[in-house]
């Protein structure tokens, strides 16, 4: 089983992979609903926020990681 601070931190880390490229790269890209650019940066956004809750989560209970 894999620990809930794992867990987020990949989550995290997809997000902030997939949203920085978005954020940087895609300026001129237009889509009907919403740019790509805003879309990239809540995106970025989302993902940093959910390491820094991930990282909070093992700083504050670094016993539950080996916990099933």
């Amino acid at each position: 089983m894999v620990s809930e601070a794992v867990k987020r931190t990949v989550e995290g880390t997809v997000l902030l992979a997939v949203g920085l490229p978005l954020w940087l790269f895609a300026d001129g890209i237009e889509t009907p609903v919403v740019t790509l650019t805003k879309a990239g940066l809540v995106l970025a956004v989302i993902g940093a926020v959910t390491l820094l809750g991930a990282a909070w989560s093992a700083v504050r209970n670094p016993g539950a990681a080996g916990r099933p």
